[in-house]
């Protein structure tokens, strides 16, 4: 089943009449959020950062499982302006998906200010409506 859901993704981005609007998008529920746990906001810490990830009013799935107000976290390292939320989320050095369903991980960053933000994803990558953003923290790698 994973492989036809992949492939049927795939077929649908691959299409030059590709409309976000046709995609689905998994609703959120009221008061739902994500947070960083740790490190805190204007920590200076080592690399690698342990990067332990929070959320209220919803439950953890990996990607590709679809139940109810559930999600897997994507980490946005760096990033000025968030991706696209009508897209599911690229991958990329700066997106990093978690989507087994990890709450935490271990990151290389390289020494200098870094900033950290989760987005909650669905089956599909794709942020919820409304999405489930966490606040942007700004850390220190020495």
């Amino acid at each position: 089943m994973k492989s036809i859901l992949s492939l049927l993704i795939l077929s649908v981005f691959a299409s030059p009449v590709f409309a976000a609007e046709a995609l689905p998008k998994s609703p959120s529920p009221k008061g739902a959020l994500t947070y960083i746990i740790s490190p805190k906001d204007g920590a200076k810490v080592k690399s690698p950062v342990r990067v332990r990830f929070g959320l209220v009013g919803m439950g953890i799935a990996p990607a590709g499982i679809d139940l109810p107000d559930t999600g897997h976290h994507h980490l946005i390292i760096d990033l000025d302006e968030l991706p696209s939320m009508d897209l599911p989320l690229p991958a990329t050095e700066n997106v990093v998906h978690f989507g087994k369903g990890q709450t935490e991980a271990m990151i290389e960053l390289e020494p200098g200010e870094h900033t950290l933000q989760l987005v909650l994803g669905d089956k599909i990558h794709l942020p919820h409506s409304p999405p489930v953003i966490s606040k942007k923290i700004t850390i220190t790698v020495e």
